[in-house]
């Protein structure tokens, strides 16, 4: 996979994380998960594209570590919302799938 297609890829996941987090209920559980989930998984796009731009060495390495813990954080907050039967597991695994993959 060259650097344009997972620029794309994250990008295409983001976008279905924020609509997963869109169908969470209503509560003050749903809310907060909602917030987190679309803040880490917009992330993964947003500093996956600022690795391209990476100066040097250390910066690529420093940026990609936000894309690494960004993506981390992400499959968390899927586990969670599974765990606690926000949303069914056929809405939530295919998106933890992808992540793994």
């Amino acid at each position: 996979m060259n650097t344009g297609e997972l620029k794309e890829r994250t990008k295409q996941f983001a976008h279905k994380c924020v609509k997963l987090s869109l169908s969470l209920p209503k509560t003050s559980l749903g809310n907060h998960i909602r917030n987190q989930l679309i803040r880490c998984s917009t992330s993964v796009a947003a500093n996956y594209r600022a690795t391209l731009l990476a100066q040097t060495k250390a910066s690529f390495v420093a940026k990609l570590s936000i894309v690494l813990e960004e993506t981390d954080e992400t499959g968390f907050w899927l586990e969670f919302i599974k765990d606690e039967n926000l949303l069914k597991s056929s809405h939530v695994v295919p998106l933890k799938k992808r992540l793994m993959s």
